[in-house]
């Protein structure tokens, strides 16, 4: 596999523009005041299907073969990653088969059926689906979509930092969720061929740490999966993401389901924008380093809003 280059991601950017809204970057004075710097949300918890992956999604799938239409896609997914497949495959008519873990979100798993996806449920989370999910594949012949191992996911999901440049070029930090690592891999293509004083900040959950243990050791690791996040929900490291990460990512934090739930709270409060886990982490991570962020620019990559009620409850909750 090849990583896309930022020319990718322009390219992306023309191919998803017919399909997808281009996200608002808002500042919030009440969140600047919480972390002690100008903070910009990158709302990508408004796109179609709630959530970022989308992007990567419509550039996949538009640049199908022939063959590969006809025989449809298969994925494995928690969910925002098989909507973003079901979306896709949707506008260019092509069959599609999300496989999720037996305990997926079930507003994510609706809108992938109400997308026309086929979803079976399989395991008991993504890594299970997953391996069953390549089996299939393997077995029906259809084409076979990794969540994080393909170039053309990365250069759409890509086009999210492009935009933050474009519309604020004196940003001087990009927090982003790091799940499979795709986004954050797509945001350190852009950002260091733009300016390469840009830092990007990754942020994953302590209770799902394989990401930033690969990304710590420049290995692919495995590591426990506990986490409630479902868009950090992944006890294998991608092989694609961390080459990138390990080159260009400047730093990975780590944060708590508390810290986590908090960040949802503080959003609804704050900026009035309903996130999941995954999309809060980026200002649980900012909350948590706001001493080293004083005074700068900084985007925060809000990646989805697909929670559900018990999550939502259980966030705003009091402790």
């Amino acid at each position: 596999m090849k990583a896309p280059g930022v020319i990718d991601v322009f390219a992306a950017r023309k191919r998803i523009a017919p399909h997808l809204p281009r996200t608002p970057l808002i500042n919030y004075p009440a969140i600047d005041r919480l972390i002690g710097a100008r903070v910009l949300v990158k709302h990508e918890n408004i796109q179609p299907v709630g959530a970022f992956k989308v992007r990567g999604g419509v550039n996949l799938i538009s640049l199908l073969a022939p063959r590969e239409r006809a025989a449809g896609v298969i994925t494995a997914s928690t969910g925002n990653h098989g909507q973003s497949v079901a979306y896709a495959a949707s506008l260019f008519g092509v069959r599609a088969v999300i496989v999720v873990p037996e305990n997926a979100n079930p507003l994510k798993v609706a809108s992938m059926r109400s997308l026309g996806a086929e979803v079976l449920s399989h395991g008991a989370d993504f890594d299970d689906a997953r391996v069953h999910c390549e089996a299939m594949a393997r077995d029906q012949g259809m084409r076979y979509v990794h969540s994080g191992d393909e170039p053309l996911l990365i250069a759409g999901v890509a086009t999210i930092a492009l935009e933050i440049i474009e519309d604020e070029p004196r940003v001087n930090t990009i927090i982003t969720p790091i799940g499979g690592g795709s986004g954050a891999a797509g945001a350190c293509i852009v950002a260091k061929a733009v300016n390469p004083e840009i830092r990007i900040i990754g942020v994953g959950a302590e209770r799902a740490p394989a990401a930033y243990k690969s990304w710590r050791a420049k290995q692919l690791l495995e590591d426990k999966m506990e986490t409630a996040s479902e868009g950090l929900a992944t006890r294998t490291a991608f092989a694609l993401p961390q080459s990138i990460m390990w080159e260009l990512l400047d730093d990975f934090i780590q944060v708590s389901e508390e810290e986590i739930r908090d960040a949802i709270g503080l959003l609804i409060e704050k900026a009035h924008t309903l996130a999941e886990g995954a999309g809060a982490s980026p200002l649980a991570a900012a909350f948590k380093i706001r001493d080293r962020l004083a005074d700068q620019t900084v985007a925060l990559v809000v990646s989805g809003g697909n929670i559900t009620l018990e999550q939502l409850r259980s966030a705003v909750a009091p402790r």
